[in-house]
């Protein structure tokens, strides 16, 4: 006897709708419709699965279909919103393309909240935030998250450390060296951030300051130098290990 398929596919689209999501009828207009209809050639009676960051990930049949504007039938919930582990990935901004990249990984790798601090060496001051949130919203619908990282703005290093969360670990990539990551962060459980400097590395200042944080804690991410971006997606990838996300 044939196996029944899986319902909905694997294959089924998925998108993040920015309002809360309920049983009833949902009209999706503009770039998410013409990706539904062009793109994905949806039909009357197709499958997508919508979530919203807040009350999880439900399944919609498709009913109208036009160019720019289709309604779907959203049914029933699929999954409640995740458990999203307590980390924060605070990093200087990069250079286009190598900051794209960061907060997709931020995203996949299950950071709960993104803080781009501005340091003495950044070599970019100013972010397109819109651009940065897409990026994070397009990972979390291929990676499968029903919750998208918060993006903070800006905020200079002098003020994240002033207003520091004494109960929030602040592991950072110290250059100077530090302990090794795994075992620093296994020791220290429970809310954490993960604070890299700029591609020109903290200045010594800088460094000075992050150690008389009382939450800071050096960690080395091994005998080799990365690029900021290479050492973020590391100790995110370790902490995750760490905090048994993995």
């Amino acid at each position: 006897m044939p196996a029944t398929p899986a319902w909905p596919p694997q294959s089924t689209p998925r998108l993040f709708i920015p309002t809360a999501l309920a049983p009833g009828p949902r009209t999706i207009e503009g770039a998410q419709a013409h990706y539904l209809a062009s793109v994905m050639r949806m039909k009357p009676g197709d499958p997508v699965k919508l979530f919203d960051g807040a009350t999880g990930e439900w399944l919609a049949i498709a009913r109208d279909i036009g160019k720019r504007h289709l309604t779907v039938e959203v049914t029933e919930q699929l999954r409640p919103r995740e458990t999203v582990p307590d980390l924060w990935l605070c990093a200087a901004p990069l250079k286009k393309g190598r900051i794209d990249w960061l907060v997709e990984k931020a995203c996949e790798l299950g950071a709960d909240r993104v803080v781009p601090v501005l340091t003495q060496r950044t070599v970019v001051d100013r972010l397109n935030l819109d651009r940065l949130t897409a990026h994070m919203i397009e990972a979390a619908e291929q990676c499968g998250r029903t919750a998208v990282p918060a993006l903070a703005e800006p905020t200079k290093l002098a003020a994240l450390l002033r207003d520091w969360n004494p109960q929030r670990a602040l592991f950072f990539a110290d250059e100077n060296g530090g302990a090794p990551a795994l075992a620093a962060m296994r020791a220290r459980p429970g809310p954490a951030a993960i604070l890299i400097g700029p591609e020109g590395g903290f200045t010594p200042d800088e460094r000075t300051a992050v150690h008389a944080c009382p939450a800071a804690v050096p960690v080395s991410l091994g005998p080799r130098i990365l690029r900021a971006d290479t050492a973020a997606a590391a100790a995110m990838a370790v902490w995750m290990a760490a905090s048994g996300d993995w």
